[in-house]
């Protein structure tokens, strides 16, 4: 049956949602007890430390960062979201050839390239 002979059949279209839930929720639920059930449970003092890339924990959690690094990783954050508007631009632009949208997405294209720019020039990007 097709998606949409199912969602005819229900009598709302909460139905179909409902189902999802319900199964997504079975899921997650399976795996968990599953793993509980067939995993090892050896405990330990190996077990029990913090694991980062594979490298052992040495010294206090507390020591400052540089600023550096928190703008380093807020540019990727900006970088990175705003990449993601550019999927609904070519799913929309590639089914019409309105020249607004790609005006639109060259304005925002030229945006974050100014921004980048201006990262650049203010050293955001140097390790010294």
């Amino acid at each position: 049956m097709t998606p949409e002979i199912l969602l005819a059949q229900s009598g709302n279209g909460y139905d179909a949602l409902f189902w999802l839930i319900l199964i997504a929720l079975i899921t997650c639920g399976g795996m968990l007890v599953g793993s509980w059930l067939l995993g090892p449970g050896r405990q330990g003092k190996v077990k029990s430390i913090a694991y980062e890339s594979g490298i052992d924990p040495v010294g206090n959690a507390r020591k400052p960062f540089h600023a550096r690094f928190y703008m380093l990783a807020i540019m990727f954050l900006v970088f990175d979201v705003e990449l993601i508007f550019f999927y609904p631009f070519v799913s929309v632009y590639m089914g019409s050839a309105n020249i607004a949208y790609l005006i639109a997405i060259v304005i925002f294209t030229l945006l974050l390239v100014v921004a980048l720019l201006y990262d650049i020039a203010s050293g955001v990007f140097d390790w010294k």
